[in-house]
């Protein structure tokens, strides 16, 4: 596995929770680089050609998506997208390590909102229901595409 590129996924994961509710705030981009160090680093082993460790990268991604307001949908789906490209390599710790990360930003900063919640309930369909969606071949891939459309338009109604 790219642990580089799945750290950026999660980058964006994490960023699609801060900004859920429309609205990065300091205290949330604060607990995330605290999330990084406290809960990734340590374990990370690997690391890029300069000798970052590859779970620096969730950081880099998170400011670059708020840099350039990306919406939290768009970043939702780009992570969704990357945990589908790569199912097969994604093993259950490395599923519930997505949803702790999730749910301990979101609690963070005057606790889980609505907006959140409903977004982590989405992460943990996408998280767990991996093993029952079709191969990635091309009709699977379509199928797969059109699950996340619809995963979406139905968190945007309820945003």
């Amino acid at each position: 596995m790219d642990y580089s590129m799945f750290y950026s996924a999660l980058g964006k994961l994490l960023y699609a929770v801060a900004d859920a509710d429309g609205i990065v705030s300091p205290q949330e981009k604060k607990y995330m680089f605290e999330l990084v160090q406290k809960r990734l680093m340590h374990k990370e082993t690997h690391t890029d050609e300069f000798g970052t460790n590859d779970a620096w990268y969730a950081t880099f991604e998170f400011e670059v998506a708020d840099e350039q307001i990306m919406s939290a949908a768009d970043a939702f789906l780009s992570f969704t997208e990357y945990i589908e490209e790569n199912k097969n390599k994604i093993n259950e710790d490395t599923r519930q390590l997505c949803l702790i990360l999730a749910d301990k930003l979101a609690d963070s900063y005057r606790h889980s909102n609505k907006k959140e919640i409903i977004l982590i309930q989405k992460l943990r369909e996408v998280l767990f229901t991996l093993e029952n969606k079709p191969p990635a071949n091309n009709k699977g891939r379509w199928l797969l595409s059109l699950q996340n459309f619809e995963i979406l338009q139905s968190w945007k109604k309820l945003l």
